[in-house]
């Protein structure tokens, strides 16, 4: 199977969102990746739902929310509201996994969780039946433009196996540093979701077909 591709607007062009959003649509992505940090939970401040909302006219594709906020469940319902397709929770930004798991369910959309380079795997598995994505973050959390954590590989295998083992159909996203030279190794080691900014943004947007493309021909060579 192809590997998709989500663009994260982190490294679109902030005065032209709505431009950004409808170019990588048109030009073959299979979501938006939105990152929403607060500067508590990460070192830096991105956007609110007010954004998701503002975007959602603009694509019919998945728009792919990851939040890296706390307290993250106050803003939960917000984001659903504006349109999340997908919200991705990290396990440190509440004080209960399973009833925020449980709050994104019952609203509607698809819920996932993102683990930190740190972060064990162990909590994948008491909720690992309320999930719809797991994103490995193969950078540390608050800034795009990163070097890929090569580090990481294993632990994208291990977490495929428990996905294969579970019996279900779990998304499996890489976040961090993905590129060329790097698409092919994460896929490999078992996820099929790439998110990726720099790498599809770079050179504006006539590059971004040929961006994606290069990608997902990138990934194929692992498959």
């Amino acid at each position: 199977m192809l590997p998709q591709i989500a663009p994260s607007i982190l490294a679109a062009d902030y005065a032209r969102f709505a431009d950004e959003v409808r170019a990588v649509d048109e030009a073959g992505a299979d979501m938006i990746h939105v990152d929403v940090m607060d500067g508590h939970f990460v070192p830096n401040i991105t956007f609110g739902a007010g954004l998701v909302k503002a975007l959602r006219p603009h694509t019919k594709k998945p728009l792919d929310v990851h939040l890296m906020i706390s307290p993250v469940d106050a803003f939960i319902e917000d984001f659903v509201k504006a349109g999340a397709d997908i919200l991705t929770i990290h396990p440190e930004a509440g004080p209960h996994l399973h009833r925020s798991l449980q709050t994104i369910a019952a609203l509607g959309i698809k819920a996932g969780i993102a683990l930190n380079p740190a972060t064990p795997l162990s909590v994948i598995e008491p909720v690992i039946e309320m999930i719809d994505n797991i994103m490995l973050m193969t950078v540390n959390p608050g800034f795009g433009g990163q070097s890929f954590i090569e580090g990481q590989l294993p632990r994208i295998a291990a977490v495929s196996q428990m996905i294969e083992q579970s019996g279900r159909k779990i998304t499996l996203e890489v976040d961090g540093g993905i590129a060329a030279d790097t698409a092919p190794k994460v896929i490999a080691a078992g996820a099929n979701v790439l998110v990726a900014g720099t790498a599809v943004f770079r050179g504006g947007p006539t590059a971004y077909q040929a961006n994606i493309e290069a990608l997902r021909q990138a990934g194929l060579k692992a498959v």
